[in-house]
């Protein structure tokens, strides 16, 4: 839309308003308002600027209402999603990185808190106790940067892990996952024949 658009649009929708006011102020139906039903141009107001540009935008909205404009928008009637009790400044954004499975984006805290829940499945990908005990370090020391604050951002809810416990969980579910993994069904030996 082209400034020329704009300027017309604004001074039509001023004129609508202010034509919407003299309604108002007479308690009927008038002049202004069978124009504004039957849609036809209507002639820029006399001033426009930025004392007048509020009251113009109001019954703007207020004529969009009556014309039905803002009627059957999607999820009308409906609550607003993820409005709770407590109040979450980041709601839009863990929203749209949940919505959009983005990965590496977003403030500190909220990648420490994703990555907290998925600590223990990655850790279990891992072979080596030495592997272990060097990410849980990068972690706890990640976690310690965050909770200084030095860059701003939401508060930091997730605690450093205690490596030596983690390590013995670690060492645990290995246990407990190698003997499904080490009694393989027995298979009857097969003979072979020498030829001779």
């Amino acid at each position: 839309m082209t400034d020329p658009d704009r300027m017309r649009r604004a001074r039509d929708a001023a004129h609508r308003a202010h034509e919407i006011a003299q309604e108002a102020r007479h308690g009927g139906r008038s002049d202004g308002q069978a124009r504004l039903d039957e849609a036809q141009p209507i002639a820029p107001p006399a001033v426009l600027n930025a004392e007048t540009m509020p009251a113009i935008v109001e019954t703007a909205i207020q004529v969009a209402i009556r014309r039905g404009d803002f009627d059957d928008l999607p999820g009308a009637g409906r609550p607003i999603p993820g409005l709770g009790a407590h109040h979450d400044p980041d709601w839009w954004i863990r929203r749209k990185i949940e919505r959009e499975s983005l990965t590496g984006l977003g403030p500190p805290a909220l990648m420490l808190r994703v990555e907290d829940r998925e600590l223990d499945g990655q850790l279990d990908a891992i072979p080596r106790e030495s592997d272990v005990r060097a990410v849980l370090e990068d972690f706890n020391r990640r976690v310690i940067e965050a909770r200084r604050q030095l860059l701003g951002g939401p508060p930091v809810v997730t605690r450093p892990r205690d490596v030596e416990a983690e390590i013995e969980a670690w060492r645990a579910r290995r246990a407990a996952a190698q003997p499904a993994a080490a009694d393989p069904p027995a298979e009857p030996r097969r003979r072979w024949l020498r030829r001779r």
